[in-house]
Order: C-alpha cells, then sequence, then structure tokens
C-alpha cells in the first residue's frame, strides 16, 4: 500500500491542487506539508471517495418518454390479448415489423458491393443526398438546377431537426419556433433543448376532429417576422389531420407577408395519399421561391426504424447562399456526430435509384397505406354500429399513422387497465398497430369507454 502512494505522491499532489472542485476542500482538510505521510494518506482516500460519490447528487432523475414509457409498460403486461397502439411503427396484418422486399434486394446488391467502409463526408453519401432531392422535388425541378437546395443526411428526421434547430439558434437567435397545438412532443424537446423559445398556434378542432383552419391562418398572421413555422408536411402526428391543396397554397401568401420561414417535418411521406402527393407543400413551397426547411425519414416508409435515415434540406434564395448554409451545418455535423453512418442510407439510396426496386418500393407503400385506411374503416365500421348517433367519421377522415380518437385521459386508462388497449393518455392511437385479429377488440373496448 505504501509503495502505491508513493509512487503516485507527485501524481497527487497535481490532483489535489489543480482540480477546482476539490483544491479548497483539501488543501483546509489536509496541509500540503502532511503529503508524505503514508498513514494520512489511507484516511484520505474514502473522504475523497465521497466527494466523488456525490459529485452528481444534483442531477434530476429522468421523468421518461410518454411514448416510450408506455410502450415499456406495455412489454412488461402479462396479459396475452394486450394490444399495443403506442408507438409509431407500422406492422403488418401479422403484428409485425415488416421486412420490405425491396429494401431486402437493395441489402443483398449493397453487401455484394461492399468494399471498404471509410468515414462518410461530413453532408452524407452523394448518392444519397441526391436521391432524396428527386425524391422530394423531383428531379427537374428548377430550385435543384439553380443550385439553391443543399441536403444532408441525418440520423433520422430526428437529426435533422436536431441539426436544423441548432443552425436556426445561430443565425436567427431571438426567433420563436411556432408549433401546432398539438404537435409530436418531442418536437418542443427539441428546439427547446437548442435553446429556442417555443410556442403554439391553433390546429386540432376537438369538436369536430378536424382542423382549426382559419384560427390558424388568423394566429399566424400576427407572427413576428423571421418566426420559425414548424409544419407536418403530411399525416400530422398526432392527430391525422392535414391540410388540403387549396388550404397549403391559401397558407402560403401569410408565409411571405410576415417572412415566416416554413420548417416542415416529413416521415410518412406515401402515408398520406401518395408519394408524390404527400410532397405538394414542399413542391408549392419551392415554387414559390421562399425559403425553407425540410426534414425527412425513410424509417416509416422502408421500414428502416433502426438504421436512422433522414435528411436536412434547406431551400436557399440563391446559389451562393446555398454553398454557405451547407458550410455551416456540415460544421454543425461536425461538433454533433461528425458524420452520419454508411449502410442505411446506401439501402435507400439503391431503392430510390434503381427502377426495378422503386417500382417495387411504390408498390409496398400503396400496400401499407391501404392497409391502414383499411383498419380506419373497420374501426369505424365497429364504432358506429356500437355507438348509434355518435360522429366517428374522422377516423376516415384522418390520414397516415395516428388518429385523435377524442379520448380523455381517464378514458385512456381505462382502456388499458380494463382491456389491455394502451394508446396515449392525449387520445393519440397509432391505427398502424391494428390489424383483422384485434380491430374488433379494439373498437368493443373503445366503445365501452365512450358509452
Amino acid at each position: 500500500m505504501g509503495a502505491f502512494f508513493i509512487g503516485r505522491k507527485s501524481y497527487l499532489k497535481i490532483m489535489f491542487f489543480s482540480l477546482p472542485r476539490h483544491s479548497h476542500a483539501l488543501k483546509a482538510k489536509f496541509p500540503a506539508q502532511s503529503l508524505g505521510n503514508k498513514s494520512l494518506w489511507c484516511n484520505m482516500l474514502p473522504w475523497l471517495f465521497e466527494l466523488e460519490i456525490v459529485m452528481f447528487h444534483h442531477v434530476e432523475p429522468y421523468a421518461g418518454d410518454p411514448i416510450l414509457s408506455l410502450n415499456e409498460a406495455f412489454g412488461k403486461d402479462p396479459r396475452t390479448d394486450k394490444i399495443n397502439l403506442s408507438i409509431g411503427i407500422y406492422f403488418d396484418d401479422d403484428a409485425k415489423i415488416p421486412m420490405l422486399p425491396s429494401v431486402r434486394a437493395a441489402e443483398l446488391k449493397v453487401v455484394a458491393e461492399a468494399g471498404a467502409r471509410p468515414y462518410l463526408p461530413m453532408e452524407g453519401a452523394a448518392n444519397f443526398r441526391t436521391a432524396v432531392q428527386h425524391l422530394l422535388f423531383g428531379a427537374e425541378h428548377a430550385a435543384l438546377k439553380a443550385g439553391r437546395v443543399v441536403t444532408i443526411q441525418t440520423v433520422g428526421s430526428s437529426g435533422g431537426l436536431k441539426v436544423g434547430a441548432d443552425f436556426i439558434k445561430r443565425y436567427f437567435p431571438n426567433t420563436t419556433i411556432l408549433v401546432s397545438d398539438p404537435t409530436w412532443d418531442n418536437h418542443r424537446a427539441v428546439f427547446e433543448g437548442s435553446g429556442l423559445t417555443v410556442q403554439t398556434y391553433p390546429y386540432y378542432d376537438a369538436a369536430t376532429g378536424g382542423l382549426r383552419f382559419d384560427a390558424m391562418l388568423q394566429a399566424l398572421s400576427k407572427a413576428e417576422k423571421h418566426s420559425v413555422v414548424l409544419l407536418h408536411a403530411c399525416c400530422h402526428n398526432p392527430t391525422g389531420v392535414d391540410l388540403t391543396d387549396v388550404q397549403w397554397q391559401q397558407l402560403l401568401p401569410v408565409l411571405q407577408e410576415r417572412e415566416l420561414i416554413p420548417f416542415l417535418d416529413l416521415a410518412y411521406q406515401g402515408y398520406g395519399a401518395s408519394i408524390a402527393e404527400d410532397a405538394f407543400a414542399v413542391r408549392l413551397f419551392a415554387d414559390s421561391g421562399i425559403s425553407f426547411l425540410v426534414a425527412n425519414s425513410f424509417s416509416k416508409s422502408m421500414s428502416l426504424y433502426g438504421e436512422r435515415c433522414g435528411a436536412l434540406t434547406i431551400v436557399c434564395p440563391d446559389a451562393a447562399q446555398a454553398v454557405n448554409v451547407l458550410g455551416q451545418l456540415k460544421a454543425n455535423v461536425r461538433r454533433n456526430y461528425s458524420n452520419p453512418p454508411m449502410h442505411g442510407g446506401q439501402l435507400v439510396a439503391r431503392v430510390l435509384t434503381d427502377p426495378e426496386l422503386r417500382a417495387m418500393w411504390e408498390a409496398e407503400v400503396v400496400a401499407m397505406r391501404d392497409r391502414i385506411q383499411l383498419m380506419r374503416k373497420k374501426l369505424f365500421d365497429v364504432l358506429s354500429a356500437k355507438l348509434p348517433g355518435r360522429d366517428v367519421s374522422y377516423f376516415l377522415t384522418q390520414r397516415g399513422m395516428f388518429s385523435y380518437t377524442g379520448l380523455s385521459p381517464e378514458q385512456c386508462d381505462r382502456l388499458k387497465e380494463e382491456f389491455g388497449v394502451y394508446i396515449l393518455r392525449s387520445g393519440r392511437m397509432c391505427v398502424a398497430g391494428l390489424n383483422s385479429r384485434n380491430v374488433e377488440a379494439t373498437a368493443n373496448a373503445m366503445a365501452a369507454v365512450l358509452a
């Protein structure tokens, strides 16, 4: 023991008198001249360890994510007839996450051609970025040809939102982020985590299960210049309530007149109307000449959840500004995660650029969208029969993976506790978790708590 401390006396002197968090306390308790006393070192260690034990005592516990926490609770539920409609994942009619044949075929080709695995550039793989731009805007869009569009490969669309949020904070530090009421819970967390102020604009009409469009326009028409407006390009999460094409066209002049900055979140392209139609807002804004941001994802549309395949795109006023914007996005990535992963992005790029695989994928997206719509119809049919006189047509008009059920938090709790049906306490339900074996049971349980 003595040899241990003698051999490290010089190191410990440096540690004791250099570390700000301990130096004052150590100097007061153990004078410098006593450091040669071996027995004192033995007495000092427990005291030092106590200091380290309380180092993070001020860190508060994490309350947990409401969606992931509910999903964990579902996993612990021993009931065999439980139904999970909480997490935003598409399940097929066998209650499994599908491996799309197009993606599987792409993976076989990518793996067969695999070579060295160098770091990707900070902005990601060039073939991925180009494929994303063509998917969003169309290959011949004027904004692409003018060099006004920059795209980086990100760690899912959540990563795109975060990189975008950090960019906004640096170059529009006093701006406000306006999000729909309600919105995906993580939107607020991402933007507030970047130091931005988040406020809401009217969106969901609880009385009709539809959109408060007039109130939305009125609120945005009073927004401060250069406020950032977060908009769901399609398949609104959590409500399933979308703007129509006409409403997007009516919104555009408000954004232009107030010089607002749209930030589109496009996580469900193809689950609304079609791959092209769900990009309507993106292409409308690009046609108008305004500057805006888009975060998009392939988690749902290609069932690549764990690969974290996403992108952030910014449409700029001109090519010169686009060069600077791309440079700063790269710098942001470098400060954060340096560069994106390779494999998933290459699967996406192969599917999007191989004509045969692209056709397969588009057909698979149609099949997933049709199955969700079929579940909506079956839910509507059972609820309409069980609750005559109650209007539940919003299940048919809402689009994409999610619906707002109109259930109160207490009714959602009852669904879980009495019937083993898990939906968020906000009333959000993942329709993509329904299948031919559980949809009627879900509808019956909902009818029971709504009666």
